[in-house]
């Protein structure tokens, strides 16, 4: 590509074989483009072709490629030029050009030969193959251009030779080719350090000046770059070879070539640089796992290789961990990502990718991952091919690999092995040597380092994201007198772990407490520092503490936790008999209430409080009517704050949301996040808890005050009889009268002064609570066979369907629970 100041060639010039664009300077040569569709016949001839090959595209299209392109050496009559040898190969880089027309190159090549024109001198066309790969019919695009035409422009050799070494195609079809679009398109890949930009103008001018140009520029070079040279650098180009000969041997270097071969030693090296430092700029772009794993793969193919392999070891991929010690025969190896430039879905089937199996100590693959370091083979023989193979149960890979050259790089971070990468190549490429051996060794090192910095953030997050999850409750749908429904989204922002949490809590009374709160922070400390004031208000709320008092309770511990962290918090708690709530306020947003009379929504008004954590500040509490139907909503700010905007326009939007009519309360919630849970690009993580508030009706309530008289145990189970009957469960009333026997004689021989309190609730289940003014919770024993007492709870805990016991601001309340019959 031309970066440096160009000058337009004049639309509609005469340009007839070998010749080259008025402007030199500028380094434009005519370039002809030739597409080869699969059946190896040309689809497309430009102009530049029938300029260069002089041959009309009529005559041109849907002819065998090989009779028309400079496909392989010297023609007849040619062998006599001095210094050209054989044109088949690019100067022994690679095959000629007939290897890419057959389809047996995979990869960019590029070459030189000589062909008769008619009408003209034999023409020195330098050629670049580049395959295509997609679902249409075009598999070849071939690129040629007349080298004469650079010679003439330049007087000095050495000029000349460092244009043509370091010529970069850019290219563009005209609109008379149906694939040209897409074809344009996929030029920044074709030419890698071409940007979109670029491929822009490049189209733009070749379509106004109505001819395909090549451009060039001393600081870019194509994919393949062939040493083509010129016939007076012959002797040069000798001597080269001879000093590549004998360095890829190990061979001393005969003095006379000593100057050679340190060029090419240095152009070897700055090669592998640009290559290493081309891989480092594309693999870590972020820290997920398998992102970085897929850009690995990609970095290395097709220019380093044709096929890449990636496994990695099973903690890797799970995210657990740093595996430890060495791995061995039982270690699992997970293929994680295959890149390869064969024909789409040719290794789907026999070594398809999340396939996880072990290696035999017999295999290279066993050698590089527990020596940690590269192992190279030069070829795969047919022996080694069958070795391998045999791992495969049922499946053939032995077409795949055998006669190409392997080389297995261990991915390695502080001294452990966490994968491994398999590299091979074509036959028809150059086997791997031992520069290509510590390229790959330093180009599995910068990889490994970033597997293993993309792994410990997987890692980290997996663990954050389990102690989240940890604290979070399993909250039932149902409890006393109200339905519940709740969401959590964590963030986007700072590992997606955070401080939010809600909650519900079973008290005495048939009450439920709702509980919605948040840590202001993120990352594991916020979690933390939110479990342990979760647990805080589990347990205050079930001394039933009122709202106020709890969230006093509730500040002076967080002051003793210490002074780093704040937290807002909304305690609520639902009597579902009188029909109320009873609210307080810790610097969190208000709840909303959706009335289910008229389906009106409102804020309620509650005094705001300071954060928990801020020590030495009142909190007060309100009571809030209620009706059955109705519902509250509770969140996090996280779901209705937006930066740069008021918060009041997402409470609006909530109260909104809140009420628009739902089928269930799921479908309620659902809607709350779609009206408020994209909005603005959401960062934070959000806690929302909804409850329909359906109320217990008054006559699924009975209530009984005894006195403290053990008589009193007799009438309570009469009492309990008869209700239960009236309310057609006489299935339940000889284990409630047992149980209510048991619990009135413990109140009534324990209680001091107030009379002792009996009531049944018909609600989801059948509730039976029993009060008295002793604070003095029971336990269960084991008794006995001489003992008297000391049994009674035992017969609860073996018929309730659940029991328990909690102290009051009078006393203490001990109650259970059986599940109402089928109807």
């Amino acid at each position: 590509m031309d970066h440096g100041t160009q000058r337009d060639a004049p639309p509609g010039r005469r340009a007839g074989p070998g010749a080259v664009p008025a402007d030199p300077v500028a380094g434009r040569v005519p370039l002809a483009v030739v597409v080869v569709d699969r059946d190896g016949l040309v689809s497309h001839w430009s102009r530049g072709a029938r300029r260069l090959f002089a041959l009309p595209k009529e005559e041109a299209i849907g002819r065998p490629a090989p009779d028309l392109l400079p496909v392989s050496g010297v023609l007849p009559g040619d062998e006599d030029v001095t210094g050209y040898g054989s044109y088949a190969a690019y100067d022994g880089l690679g095959p000629g050009l007939e290897s890419s027309l057959d389809g047996r190159l995979s990869y960019p090549a590029a070459g030189r030969a000589r062909l008769t024109v008619p009408g003209n001198d034999r023409v020195d066309v330098l050629w670049w193959a580049y395959p295509l790969v997609g679902p249409g019919r075009e598999r070849l695009l071939v690129l040629a251009a007349d080298a004469d035409g650079l010679r003439r422009d330049y007087a000095d050799g050495g000029a000349e030779e460092t244009a043509v070494e370091r010529i970069a195609p850019g290219f563009a079809l005209h609109t008379d080719f149906p694939g040209a679009e897409e074809l344009a398109r996929r030029l920044p890949e074709i030419l890698p350090s071409m940007s979109v930009g670029e491929s822009a103008r490049i189209v733009a001018q070749v379509l106004e000046l109505g001819y395909p140009i090549m451009e060039f520029s001393q600081h870019d070079r194509v994919p393949v770059t062939p040493d083509w040279g010129v016939p007076r650098r012959a002797e040069r180009r000798a001597r080269r070879e001879r000093a590549a000969r004998a360095l890829a041997a190990g061979e001393p270097v005969p003095d006379e070539l000593r100057d050679e071969a340190e060029d090419l030693e240095y152009a070897a090296v700055r090669e592998r640089l640009e290559f290493l430092n081309e891989v480092s700029g594309r693999i870590g772009t972020s820290l997920d796992l398998s992102r970085t794993i897929v850009e690995v793969s990609k970095a290395v193919v097709p220019r380093f290789t044709d096929v890449a392999g990636t496994y990695l070891r099973e903690q890797v991929v799970a995210g657990e961990g740093f595996p430890d010690g060495v791995p061995d025969t039982t270690t699992m190896w997970h293929r994680v990502a295959l890149e390869h430039t064969d024909e789409p879905g040719r290794w789907d089937d026999v070594v398809p990718v999340g396939e996880a199996m072990p290696f035999p100590a017999h295999t290279p693959f066993f050698q590089c991952m527990t020596s940690g370091e590269p192992v190279l083979v030069p070829r795969i023989t047919e022996e080694m091919g069958h070795a391998i193979a045999s791992q495969f149960e049922k499946r053939d890979i032995r077409p795949l690999i055998t006669g190409r050259s392997m080389l297995l790089v261990p991915l390695k971070a502080r001294n452990v092995v966490l994968g491994f990468m398999i590299l091979l190549r074509h036959p028809e490429r150059p086997v791997f040597n031992d520069m290509d051996r510590v390229t790959g060794a330093e180009l599995a090192a910068r990889a490994g380092l970033v597997l293993d910095n993309a792994r410990m953030y997987t890692h980290q997050e997996n663990v954050a994201e389990t102690l989240q999850d940890s604290m979070l409750p399993h909250i039932p749908a149902r409890m006393a007198g109200c339905d519940i429904a709740t969401r959590y989204l964590p963030g986007t922002l700072l590992g997606r772990v955070g401080g939010d949490w809600f909650d519900s809590v079973k008290l005495p009374g048939a009450r439920t407490a709702l509980v919605v709160g948040d840590v202001m922070g993120h990352g594991l400390n916020s979690a933390a520092m939110m479990g342990q004031l979760r647990t805080a208000v589990q347990t205050m709320a079930g001394l039933d503490l009122p709202p106020a008092q709890l969230l006093r309770n509730l500040d002076d511990l967080a002051q003793r936790l210490g002074d780093t962290h704040l937290a807002t918090c909304l305690y609520a708690v639902y009597d579902p008999i009188a029909g109320e709530l009873h609210l307080a306020n810790a610097g969190h947003i208000p709840p909303v209430l959706v009335r289910a009379e008229d389906g009106a929504s409102e804020l309620i008004d509650l005094p705001t409080g300071a954060p928990i954590g801020v020590g030495g500040v009142p909190f007060e509490a309100v009571r809030v009517p209620v009706a059955p139907g109705d519902r509250l909503v509770m969140c996090t700010d996280g779901l209705v704050e937006v930066r740069g905007e008021d918060i009041g326009v997402g409470l609006a939007t909530l109260c909104e949301s809140a009420a628009h009519p739902a089928a269930s309360m799921d479908d309620a919630c659902d809607t709350i996040i779609r009206a408020l849970g994209t909005r603005g690009g959401r960062k934070d993580d959000v806690a929302l808890l909804m409850a329909r508030l359906t109320g217990i009706e008054s006559d699924a309530v009975a209530e009984w005050r005894l006195a403290r008289d053990p008589a009193e145990v007799g009438r309570a189970r009469a009492a309990v009889r008869e209700q239960l009957h009236d309310w057609g469960l006489p299935k339940l009333a000889d284990p409630a009268e047992l149980m209510v026997s048991e619990l009135v004689t413990n109140a009534v021989r324990h209680a001091h002064s107030r009379p002792v309190e009996l009531r049944l609730v018909r609600a989801d289940t059948l509730l039976c609570e029993v009060d008295d003014d002793d604070h003095e919770l029971p336990t269960l024993r084991s008794a006995s066979p001489d003992d008297e007492t000391g049994r009674g709870l035992r017969v609860v805990s073996t018929l309730a369907r659940e029991w328990g016991a909690s102290r009051t601001r009078t006393g203490k309340t001990v109650w259970f629970e059986l599940t109402l019959p089928r109807r």
